[in-house]
């Protein structure tokens, strides 16, 4: 089963009445499953903030968009955590061919620094020497 199959089976199980929208009442139990306690009126305001026709209602790309955008800010927290292991000095925001030699190290391939620097140059798109989150997260996206 492909993920978007996985969806229409969650969405279609949440959509109590079958009409093809998630109402609040309905949004509220879902949320009661997942251990979430959630107001009508609490329900009424995210129902009508992820509605994309402003019709109160969620529609199954709706759902699709509130779960994948979800997963996209796990996938980035996830990335800031791995290069937060690899910073020269945690904070500064870069990884320099030296913290790449070290890290690499701990995980038990050695380099030289200047093997280092051609694998920061790969990906180093603003040619400072050094890799910041966003090339990281470029460096990540195509491996």
């Amino acid at each position: 089963m492909d993920k978007q199959q996985q969806y229409k089976r969650v969405f279609s199980h949440l959509d109590k009445n079958g009409d093809g929208k998630l109402s609040p009442p309905e949004l509220q139990v879902c949320m009661g499953k997942i251990g979430e306690e959630l107001s009508l009126e609490e329900a009424e305001m995210v129902a009508e903030l992820m509605a994309s026709n402003g019709d109160g209602l969620m529609s199954f790309d709706d759902l699709v968009k509130v779960v994948e955008s979800a997963n996209e800010d796990e996938k980035v927290n996830d990335l800031k955590m791995a290069f937060k292991m690899y910073e020269e000095v945690e904070g500064c925001g870069c990884i320099t061919p030296k913290s790449l030699r070290r890290m690499l190290s701990r995980l038990g391939e050695s380099r030289t620094v200047e093997e280092c620097e051609l694998m920061i140059a790969k990906f180093d798109l603003d040619g400072n020497g050094v890799v910041d989150f966003d090339e990281f997260h470029h460096m990540m996206a195509c491996s």
